[in-house]
């Protein structure tokens, strides 16, 4: 037991801070309201996009731990929003609340006590928790390095 309750202490830290990288809430954190749609020259997303991009995806995971019932989004269009002239702050503000709420729910499955992080779920073709909690941990963590290279090139992080 003492062994489980490791191991899910170091995922939920690297679901919810990372251990060599930003954060999400870092990331994203004080984005001028005029740069989250802006794709610079060459690269095919926005901060927007790439945000928006972590919550449909995210979503999509925990929704499938939860439910054999989940019909996950068609890919690729389904994940990705595509390109915005702006992004309203009441939108912006909407995909960062969903992004902790729907992180938080996993965490939630992560911590019940009967947890299995490993047993395969039913209604998949091999996916337990554990991979499950990796892969959103990856997947954030490749989007947020994304987002900070946008940063950087559109002039918003020091």
């Amino acid at each position: 037991m003492e062994q489980k309750n490791t191991l899910i202490a170091e995922l939920v830290f690297l679901l919810e801070k990372g251990n060599a990288h930003a954060s999400f809430e870092d990331a994203v954190a004080d984005v001028p309201a005029e740069l989250r749609a802006m794709r610079p020259d060459g690269l095919p997303y926005s901060i927007w996009e790439l945000a928006e991009h972590i919550r449909i995806t995210q979503w999509d995971i925990v929704e499938f731990c939860l439910s054999a019932k989940h019909k996950s989004p068609e890919w690729p269009e389904e994940y990705w929003p595509g390109a915005h002239d702006k992004v309203s702050n009441k939108d912006w503000e909407e995909v960062l609340k969903q992004v902790k709420e729907d992180r938080d729910r996993f965490i939630a499955l992560l911590q019940q006590k009967e947890a299995d992080l490993y047993t395969p779920f039913a209604h998949g073709n091999g996916q337990n928790l554990l991979r499950e909690a990796l892969l959103i941990a990856d997947h954030t963590a490749y989007h947020i390095g994304q987002i900070l290279v946008l940063r950087r090139l559109l002039g918003c992080w020091s």
